[in-house]
């Protein structure tokens, strides 16, 4: 048995919360290595890089929060005095900074809010990942909002679902364009239309096992399973059950869903579902999802007539309390009080009337988070690196930023690109399927150890998921420039699709 395993058989993860009080009484110190592990089951991470502070997760299911829960957000990020928070690629807020004396309020505040940051960490169903514009894009099979909220009602502070083998990844999405890289989640459901009782109707096919760290990336398998949004979280639950009863123990590299499913088999494993549901399962419908790609950056129109989204890139996904205060602002005065996070790390103001999109784009913030961002800049992803995180190798958001800037320089317009930046072989940032994915390492050059990279190409998602090739191993992060100039000029001009460097709609 590992020392996850023992310590989840001494004691059910959520049990922790009974300790909040004592911990910040007594301070920081006196936490126990095993409780520390513990306060991730209530979402509170205990980071090396960072001694005496924690960061904490936050649950936004789709990644839609009000305006009230972004301003409260805020405040909480400029409290700690350092005003640092990170969207995550898995549609969360992390704040930073947050003392362990500080941790009960803000708990507190967030519950009162209708926030929550339980089991967003450690051997957990995360947070639940969809298209940040469903209900509001007619580029979507139907909303699946409701599915998620309906599954996340279901295991949330539920000890049925806290001793998984490992952490479990849900994307569920209407949207018949790619946007949340689900092909590598534990459960993917995307949509699809099947014939029931001579009627054509809209649904979902189901999808287990993939994973992107552990061992490198492994697509999701197809169970041949169509379900309906009304049975979608139930089948959520059973998966997650079925991962919770026979998953891998052993070894913690070796514990994610995808290692039962290539054990067992996608006929197993559906027969297996089946029997927890008590019925039959029909085979997949037609798969609605084209090949185009979006990340909802610009302004697009809504399925709503008069109304848009307009996606501003947040750069390399790092916010200050002080910009999480100015979007909620702005989407009071143009929306109707929302903001919406996506699995690229930016952020949506939905529901702006066709007469005020030009007055929203010229307001100062867009020149932070722009709208318009370049090409390289749009497709820029980055993990939180070793400012914050325990297995980061290389600092990565800063890197990522200065890389981005430099190649804006040497090519000025290009066609999308994304490049994604991963501090360790975790795949915090998606690595394996951007156009570049680059990996942190350490180098020894000239007799000292710097930071550098393993370079992948190639990689994409979407109903044709490819990883990438690894095509350099150990490059120094400072010869990225001069070695990718050369070799995105030998990248296909693509088409430009769906959402990806579109022109606005609506002009401003």
């Amino acid at each position: 048995m590992n020392k996850i395993e023992a310590l989840k058989a001494e004691r059910d993860g959520l049990d922790v919360t009974e300790d909040l009080v004592r911990f910040a009484r007594e301070g920081w110190r006196t936490i126990a290595d095993d409780d520390k592990e513990r306060l991730k089951w209530v979402g509170v991470f205990h980071r090396k890089p960072t001694p005496g502070h924690f960061m904490m997760r936050i649950r936004m299911p789709n990644g839609i929060v009000t305006t009230a829960q972004a301003r409260l957000l805020g405040e909480i990020t400029k409290a700690t005095g350092r005003n640092i928070a990170d969207v995550t690629t898995r549609q969360q807020m992390q704040l930073r900074w947050i003392t362990i004396e500080g941790v009960p309020d803000v708990i507190a505040r967030l519950e009162g809010a209708g926030l929550s940051s339980l089991q967003t960490g450690m051997d957990n169903i995360r947070g639940i990942v969809g298209c940040p514009a469903t209900g509001l894009t007619p580029r979507e099979l139907f909303d699946t909002m409701p599915i998620a909220v309906a599954f996340q009602r279901i295991f949330l502070g539920n000890k049925e679902f806290t001793n998984l083998p490992r952490k479990f990844n849900v994307t569920i999405t209407g949207c018949i364009d790619h946007c949340t890289g689900g092909e590598t989640q534990d459960i993917s459901m995307t949509p699809a239309l099947a014939a029931r009782d001579g009627v054509e109707i809209a649904g979902l096919n189901v999808a287990v096992g993939g994973k992107q760290g552990s061992g490198g990336p492994r697509f999701a398998t197809a169970l041949d399973a169509f379900v309906t949004a009304d049975e979608a979280a139930e089948v959520c639950a059973a998966i997650a059950l079925i991962f919770r009863d026979h998953g891998p123990r052993e070894a913690r590299s070796k514990a994610r869903l995808a290692f039962l499913v290539e054990e067992w088999g996608g006929p197993r494993f559906r027969k297996e579902l089946e029997a927890r549901l008590g019925r039959a399962l029909p085979p997949a419908g037609r798969d609605a999802r084209g090949a185009a790609v979006t990340d909802h950056v610009g302004i697009f129109r809504q399925r709503e007539p008069g109304l848009n989204y307009v996606g501003l890139k947040t750069p390399v996904g790092r916010v200050t309390g002080d910009q999480l205060l100015e979007l909620a602002r702005l989407a009071d005065h143009y929306g109707r009080g929302e903001l919406r996070f996506t699995p690229s790390q930016n952020v949506l103001i939905p529901h702006v009337p066709d007469a005020l999109v030009g007055e929203l784009t010229q307001e100062p913030l867009l020149h932070a988070l722009p709208y318009n961002p370049s090409e390289i800049q749009r497709g820029l992803v980055s993990c939180t690196g070793t400012d914050f995180c325990n297995l980061a190798l290389i600092d990565t958001k800063t890197r990522a930023m200065a890389l981005a800037k430099e190649l804006e320089v040497r090519f000025g317009t290009t066609r999308p690109i994304a490049v994604r930046w991963s501090g360790c072989p975790a795949s915090c940032a998606n690595h394996h399927t951007a156009d570049i994915g680059l990996q942190g390492c350490k180098v020894k050059l000239n007799g000292k150890i710097v930071d550098g990279v393993h370079v992948f190409v190639g990689g994409r998602g979407g109903a044709d998921p490819r990883p990438g090739v690894r095509i350099l191993e150990d490059l120094p992060c400072d010869e990225l420039p001069e070695v990718l100039e050369r070799l995105v000029r030998f990248f296909p001009r693509a088409e430009r699709t769906a959402d990806a460097g579109r022109t606005p709609e609506v002009e401003p």
